[in-house]
């Protein structure tokens, strides 16, 4: 049995002051930050970004109740990190952590990664 077609992304709760400069700082390492309440995949928004938010705070314990109201966010990987079926390269993770490594306090995440739906810009969707 096939596993189904899904993207690594990583989940990290974001301070909204620091949001656009982060997508920004993201984009120029062909990094794709999406966020929970808006992404395409969603059906409920909201909801899921609510649930994902809650469900990381309550894994620390008290320890990130700074990140209360923060935006929880998935960053995906762009098409020049991708060579074909194979995986992801260590420099990909690398440009991630190390960029999130620069606002450490304004992030919080767990170095990991995980799948979700194949989530598309509109460029990739018409083509």
């Amino acid at each position: 049995m096939r596993r189904r077609a899904h993207e690594n992304v990583a989940t990290v709760l974001v301070d909204p002051h620091v949001l656009v400069d982060l997508e920004i700082e993201l984009m120029e390492r062909d990094l794709r930050l999406w966020p929970i309440h808006t992404a395409p995949i969603c059906l409920d928004g909201p909801r899921t970004a609510f649930q994902v938010r809650r469900t990381m705070l309550i894994a620390k314990r008290g320890a990130w109740d700074c990140a209360a109201a923060w935006v929880p966010v998935w960053i995906s990987f762009g098409e020049s990190w991708h060579r074909g079926d194979d995986p992801l390269p260590w420099a990909a993770h690398e440009a991630l952590w190390g960029t999130l490594e620069r606002y450490a306090d304004d992030v919080r995440y767990q170095k990991r990664l995980s799948g979700v739906r194949p989530l598309m810009v509109a460029a990739e969707l018409a083509g």
